[in-house]
């Protein structure tokens, strides 16, 4: 017999004949109230969260790193460890035993950095594990498909390595929530920074990894770019997880571009950055100028990954482990001393993802989705190693600072591969959220 049930057949026999037949609807105690049943109640279990992230396929690295995240959080929440951003956070509900007095559990799913995997694993999460809260990606396509299968069957799911602005966007959900930047965010927060470095007279050639981050990252930098005075040349798009580009960078030699931006993540600017290298764009001069090479989207591992190729490169950066404000040393001393090694942005988001969900749930009182998404919407924070930041009810996007960062010159380590160039207050990337569109839905939960 389901917990479900055995919970409606005792608020039956405590109830008169005549008030039970009033009863609409299977109803569960909660410390707010009563509220509608809903999918993967816990009712005096564990909680159980599902971690989908790549394991295997063009992201896997990425995907790894932010699972320790994951892992490292539960610890966390459960009492275990130093406690990392939990000292730190504020407002912070959680107590360190758990949530809502329980040890929070988990289950892994490998996405393989593919999206019918990343559906056909949450749903498992869902419907075989009872996950309560679905969390974990390193493409937009795979948030998209995750986000839009949990809002369907009323689980929370928060989005790991999401850039993409469909995410908030046309394809945001009243069930999803995003802490990572998106394409629109980068652009504002490099335009500056290549203004400055490179002048507003330049010709830009764009190759876009083919699918829906690499097309609105695309969107979003050539706005910016333009807005500069800068030419968009040609724009082409790249099949995702190809080993060589040469392909595709020879024609950027013969186009008139004096700069060629990589709209890449992953392995996939593993490999084009160092092949546009080893073409000789660095060296290379064009229109009278220096050629310049622009990664507008970085991560740790991409940036170790590349070598000697990133020195000197410019891109963003959602968080980066050398910043000095007390919850970014916090989570990096718990990382280090858990894993060996400074943390990447992406076990960053892992980890920081964890904590809110699990946070909102304790404000709230109960795992009753719609007031769980309440508590998040419109939740201001600090000490996550952010700044202070927003999530904002209207889409669902969080609203924090940006980093503009530079491959580093002259690294002092293997993990000493970025440095931060700048830094861009949340009010300047914070936008309209009807120019993205989409609506978020209603909170009432289905039934999984």
């Amino acid at each position: 017999m389901t917990e479900q049930n055995i919970g409606r057949r005792r608020l039956l026999k405590s109830m008169s004949a005549g008030f039970a037949a009033t009863v609409a609807s299977p109803l569960v105690f909660t410390s707010r109230g009563y509220a509608q049943e809903f999918c993967n109640n816990p009712g005096d279990k564990d909680p159980i969260f599902g971690f989908n992230v790549p394991q295997t396929g063009t992201y896997a690295e990425e995907g790894l790193e932010q699972l320790k995240g994951y892992e490292l959080a539960v610890k966390h929440i459960n009492g275990e460890g130093d406690g990392g951003l939990m000292n730190t956070m504020k407002p912070m509900a959680l107590k360190g035993n758990g949530i809502l007095g329980r040890k929070l559990q988990y289950v892994t799913g490998d996405t393989q950095t593919n999206t019918d995997a990343a559906r056909d694993g949450a749903r498992r999460m869902i419907e075989r594990d009872g996950a309560i809260m679905v969390t974990g990606c390193v493409t937009t396509g795979e948030a998209v498909a995750q986000q839009a299968l949990c809002h369907e069957l009323g689980v929370i799911y928060m989005s790991g390595l999401t850039h993409g602005n469909d995410t908030t966007g046309k394809d945001k959900r009243r069930y999803g929530f995003r802490h990572f930047f998106n394409g629109y965010q980068s652009g504002v927060a490099i335009a500056p920074i290549l203004a400055e470095e490179y002048g507003r007279e330049r010709r830009a050639y764009h190759l876009t990894a083919d699918y829906n981050w690499g097309w609105t990252q695309e969107e979003s930098i050539r706005d910016a770019t333009e807005a500069l005075g800068w030419e968009t040349v040609k724009a082409v798009r790249t099949p995702l997880g190809i080993g060589d580009y040469s392909q595709y960078l020879t024609p950027v030699l013969n186009s008139g571009a004096d700069v060629l931006i990589l709209n890449h993540y992953g392995h996939d600017m593993v490999n084009s950055l160092p092949q546009a290298v080893q073409f000789g764009m660095r060296e290379r001069m064009a229109n009278g100028k220096q050629f310049e090479i622009i990664v507008p989207m970085f991560s740790e591992l991409m940036a170790v990954g590349a070598g000697d190729a990133v020195k000197g490169i410019i891109g963003t950066q959602n968080w980066n482990w050398q910043l000095e404000d007390e919850g970014s040393k916090a989570f990096t001393n718990s990382y280090g001393a858990a894993y060996g090694e400074p943390p990447s942005q992406s076990a960053h988001t892992g980890y920081v993802q964890t904590l809110l969900y699990a946070d909102a749930v304790e404000r709230a009182g109960t795992f009753y989705p719609p007031e769980v998404i309440k508590a998040l919407e419109d939740f201001e924070f600090d000490g996550m190693g952010n700044g202070p930041t927003l999530y904002r009810g209207s889409d669902h996007q969080c609203f924090k600072e940006v980093l503009a960062v530079r491959g580093n010159s002259n690294p002092t380590s293997r993990f000493d591969v970025l440095e931060v160039i700048g830094t861009t207050d949340r009010e300047k990337v914070t936008y309209d959220h009807a120019i993205f569109g989409g609506e978020l839905g209603p909170y009432e939960p289905n039934q999984c």
